[in-house]
């Protein structure tokens, strides 16, 4: 079995899309794993990701005056917010990061530098 740091060495958006249905497909959760279930899971998650910060105020970048279990956990609640996006993009049949790469292009029009 390789580290996390060894794991984490090159992760791709498809890289975890796989690994997400190779990990549905063995417990046999695809069965639940329709796009509103889906949907309603990563809402759930964004909102335990923002219960993290609920009563912090303002934080600065790098969070400096975090403690590791507090970075981790926000680790954590992050990850599954981006696995659940992932899954949900993956049944739905969207190429996340080609739809990422269009949206910024778009943005770009939208917002261009000089204004």
């Amino acid at each position: 079995m390789t580290g996390v740091a060894e794991r984490s060495e090159g992760v791709t958006l498809e890289g975890l899309r796989k690994r997400m249905a190779e990990f549905a497909k063995e417990r046999h959760w695809d069965q639940f794993h329709s796009p509103r279930n889906l949907l309603l899971a990563l809402v759930g998650e964004v909102g335990e990701l923002s219960e993290i910060f609920q009563w912090k105020g303002e934080v600065p970048r790098g969070l400096p005056d975090w403690k590791d279990e507090e970075k981790e956990h926000l680790g954590e609640e992050l990850s599954d917010v981006l696995l659940y996006l992932v899954r949900l993009s993956d049944i739905c049949g969207v190429d996340l990061g080609k739809a990422a790469l269009r949206k910024l292009e778009l943005n770009a029009i939208k917002y261009p530098v000089k204004l």
